[in-house]
């Protein structure tokens, strides 16, 4: 699956007041920060997550690796800040259509 343009913006203005579900402790990216970002998609479809790193290229990739691991569509980064989308089984967010 892959965002429109459209769907983006969408996205973006249901996330904005959005605070992090998720915030990468000082151990990185383990199993059960993974585990943590599958149940919240599971429960909201659009969150966002904190990765605190300060090397902007590691910060990088511990991001693609999310959306690599969980098959979430990447929405946007700002800063340190990741907002992923995965549709629910019963999806509540009725997307644009382009």
């Amino acid at each position: 699956m892959s965002l429109t343009n459209k769907q983006k913006q969408f996205l973006k203005s249901k996330a904005h007041p959005l605070k992090p579900v998720v915030l990468l402790g000082a151990n990185g990216l383990t199993e059960g920060v993974l585990a943590e970002i599958e149940q919240a998609l599971n429960d909201h479809e659009l969150i966002k997550i904190k990765v605190p790193e300060e090397d902007r290229e590691l910060r990088q990739q511990i991001m693609a690796t999310i959306v690599a691991e969980t098959a979430a569509e990447p929405v946007q980064v700002i800063g340190k800040t990741q907002i992923i989308y995965r549709p629910a089984e019963q999806p509540v967010l009725v997307l644009p259509k382009s």
